[in-house]
């Protein structure tokens, strides 16, 4: 008689576990590994691929960590939220950039924005909930949220609209499951910006309905026009016991490689959260702590002069764009060009496009697909000015512009 396969066995023989299988891979981080594959085979790419500023980290941020490396109490465990002077001038920067005024105490200092935004909705969530996200989003975020046992609710905004959500939008998405909104300005893909009026709106409809707010400040300090990127607790003080906020000193320092990020949420929720970081990372390396310490409480003149750097791209020859008003990224519709004759293949999506123009004239682009957005591209123009105009010089000749 033929045995039977139990259970138990079944499962053991599933290698990788069915909620990290779905996951999918980070399409910037995957465009970026092609356009490095290259690079070593001696092909001259230009990548507008990851959100990486094409800067140094300044020397003065460098130093104060040989010296911390130097340090013996550096070598050991530290608190696992984070080295009390950092946390310190995190809340102290915080208020001066922003107005928002927190305590150290509800600080978590993470590695990088995305442990973050891992911590934060681990911390959150139940199985179940959902968490509205407006589209274009970053690639991470709804990946976070489904890692987290929670519901990603895409909720799409156009060109017309600006690319920015509307509360009848948010209205429309909400169920009895919905227990967050993710809300991001400047935007990372698209580069928009909401107003004053937007933003407050938004939150006092969270504050209405009871909902938390994770609000990713990232690109703060990047916008231009004399814009403005107002944060949403400042405008809507009653949202701080529901709201969290995420930052880096990753963009504006041009630190991206140091792994230092940041949570900032009610002392009920920072103290879950770091329970949660005491049994995955334990605190982030010292020697990058260091160093972020160093870049808050310096001047803000080098986020300045990449500010300025980023403010040059007006458009892309036979591209439908939208002006960035922040971030440093463009976001682009090719849906006038799919199916156009490149090199020989007709692209239909903007998935065969990417791998077109990195083949074809070695230029790397996030398609559109990543972002909840297909049809349309990110291109991050975070380079240096001249590898930022033969980038753009191979696309159109790549489109026929």
């Amino acid at each position: 008689m033929p045995s039977e396969v139990s259970p138990v066995s079944q499962r053991a023989d599933q290698r990788i576990s069915t909620l990290v299988g779905a996951i999918a891979p980070s399409a910037t981080l995957a465009i970026d590994a092609k356009a490095r594959a290259l690079r070593a085979q001696g092909v001259k790419v230009v990548s507008f691929g990851a959100g990486e500023p094409d800067f140094a980290t300044p020397d003065y941020i460098v130093e104060a960590a040989v010296a911390a490396a130097r340090q013996p109490a550096s070598h050991h465990y530290t608190a696992v939220a984070g080295l009390q002077p950092l946390r310190e001038a995190v809340a102290a920067k915080t208020a001066r950039d922003s107005g928002l005024a927190v305590t150290a105490h509800q600080v978590v200092i993470t590695n990088g924005g995305k442990q973050a935004i891992a911590n934060t909705f681990l911390t959150m969530l139940d199985p179940g909930d959902e968490v509205i996200v407006p589209a274009p989003y970053w690639v991470t975020f709804p990946e976070a949220v489904a890692l987290a046992g929670g519901v990603p609710v895409p909720v799409g905004t156009t060109v017309a609209g600006g690319f920015r959500v509307t509360v009848e939008e948010l209205e429309a998405a909400c169920t009895p499951r919905t227990k967050a909104i993710l809300f991001v300005s400047p935007s990372n893909p698209t580069g928009a910006i909401y107003s004053p009026a937007e933003v407050e709106a938004i939150g006092r409809f969270a504050v209405e309905r009871g909902l938390w707010v994770v609000t990713d400040e990232m690109y703060e300090h990047f916008v231009y026009g004399g814009r403005a990127a107002p944060s949403m607790p400042v405008l809507v003080p009653e949202l701080a016991e529901r709201c969290v906020v995420i930052n880096a000193v990753s963009k504006a320092f041009a630190m991206t490689g140091w792994r230092v990020g940041w949570l900032i949420g009610p002392t009920d929720f920072v103290a879950a959260a770091t329970n949660l970081q005491s049994h995955t990372t334990s605190n982030v390396s010292n020697v990058s702590q260091a160093a972020a310490l160093a870049a808050l409480t310096g001047p803000l003149d080098f986020t300045a002069t990449m500010r300025e750097a980023f403010g040059m791209l007006s458009g892309i020859p036979g591209v439908a764009n939208l002006e960035p008003e922040g971030a440093f990224y463009a976001f682009p519709s090719f849906e006038g060009v799919l199916g156009r004759d490149i090199g020989g293949r007709q692209p239909q999506t903007t998935l065969d496009l990417a791998e077109v123009l990195l083949e074809q004239a070695a230029v790397a682009i996030v398609p559109g697909e990543a972002f909840g957005a297909a049809g349309y591209a990110r291109l991050s123009y975070a380079l240096g000015e001249d590898e930022l105009v033969e980038g753009l010089t191979r696309l159109a000749e790549a489109l026929g512009g």
